[in-house]
């Protein structure tokens, strides 16, 4: 009877182990954070966030965060595939099309929920707006696309104009915060300066191509220097890379520069070119394909739209925003004569940065603000 009491003691002390063990499991679970993901309506996109945000997507090796979305529209039995360039397409009505990227920039932020804040890289730029999309495509049945490569060559945007009809409407995901929508982005233009000299002694006076170089550039410089109007109707210009030497057969002097400027829509690409070549005293500017500026007027359908769902959602005003860089809604709007805007939520001045973070309930009013504005462009 001893050796029976003693047995029942200790297969009590095994279950009060266990008991003990599965709270401690249970408290790990809740400390964890994620009970936040089932909170509210949209429980199901924070999920899609939360994986999306786990799975790594640096540009170039977007294939698995791909296939995380693809699977999202498959569950809730949407045409969906991933065309030739790894954009996730899932058509629709094209009164309006949702696009946002896929790819994120590098950079380990540990992926985490503290007092329903999701940390990690892509949680503001632009995982968060590309899944509140995701989530207002299946809700309202407008078209999507997740596209690849925004961070690097914009390949997917790229693509995406040539290979499909103009839709409606377009709304470009990038973090604006849920209660303000963009409404204008500066223009992309690069090229390398090229020039050659033939190598003399250093005592001579004669400009060798370094130097006509380092005058060309700040001739460019300073013209554009000139004119301050604040930032997003400034033409910002940027040497990148900057190389030169003797060339390997010692016979003359080369010299190259990597050049960048950001043109504001007060000016064309053409405008911001002619420019760069007018100041050349030898050699010349091999240029790469350029992103054009856009300005959207803040009375076309979209604009209205989001102004009266912002309010419909939060009641407060909604800030009409212009950004300094440069989205893939530029290559959009340079292609598709359409009305557009680009929106999500986030902080962008978080783009990029160690403390990447996104409030999940900005997210949910983020949603609701898409699904609000997509129903009014349907209707109409």
């Amino acid at each position: 009877m001893n050796a029976e009491i003693e047995r029942e003691d200790d297969e009590a002390d095994v279950e009060n182990a266990g008991a003990a063990d599965a709270e401690t499991d249970a408290s790990a679970v809740s400390d964890d954070g994620t009970d936040a993901l089932d909170e509210g309506e949209w429980a199901e996109a924070r999920h899609l966030l939360y994986d999306m945000v786990s799975t790594p997507s640096v540009s170039g090796e977007e294939e698995a965060a791909a296939e995380v979305l693809k699977a999202f529209f498959e569950a809730h039995d949407r045409e969906v595939w991933i065309d030739e360039v790894g954009n996730v397409r899932a058509p629709a009505d094209d009164a309006v099309l949702l696009t946002s990227h896929i790819d994120t920039v590098p950079g380990d932020v540990p992926v985490k929920i503290e007092d329903g804040v999701l940390w990690g890289r892509g949680s503001v730029d632009a995982t968060g707006p590309l899944c509140s999309m995701a989530a207002a495509a299946v809700e309202t049945g407008v078209s999507f696309v997740g596209v690849v490569g925004e961070e690097t060559s914009s390949r997917g945007a790229w693509h995406l104009v040539e290979d499909r009809e103009e839709p409606d409407a377009v709304v470009n995901g990038e973090p604006s915060g849920w209660d303000g929508v963009t409404l204008g982005y500066r223009g992309f233009l690069s090229g390398t300066y090229i020039s050659t000299s033939e190598l003399g002694h250093s005592s001579r006076p004669e400009e060798n191509a370094i130097q006509s170089a380092v005058a060309w550039w700040s001739r460019v410089a300073d013209f554009f220097d000139e004119e301050r109007d604040g930032v997003f109707d400034t033409v910002t210009t940027k040497p990148v890379r900057f190389d030169g030497g003797p060339s390997d057969d010692g016979l003359a002097v080369e010299a190259t520069v990597d050049v960048q400027f950001r043109v504001p829509p007060r000016y064309t690409i053409d405008d911001v070119r002619e420019v760069a070549e007018s100041e050349l005293t030898r050699g010349g500017v091999h240029w790469n394909k350029p992103i054009p500026p856009v300005m959207m007027s803040p009375r076309t359908d979209v604009a209205r739209a989001f102004r009266v769902a912002i309010r419909n959602v939060g009641g407060v005003k909604p800030r009409l925003l212009r950004k300094t860089g440069t989205s893939d809604m530029n290559i959009f709007a340079g292609t598709w004569d359409c009305p557009m805007a680009t929106y999500g939520p986030g902080d962008s001045d978080l783009d990029h940065a160690p403390n990447e973070h996104l409030d999940l309930a900005e997210f949910d009013s983020a949603i609701d603000v898409l699904v609000d504005v997509c129903e009014r462009l349907a209707d109409d």
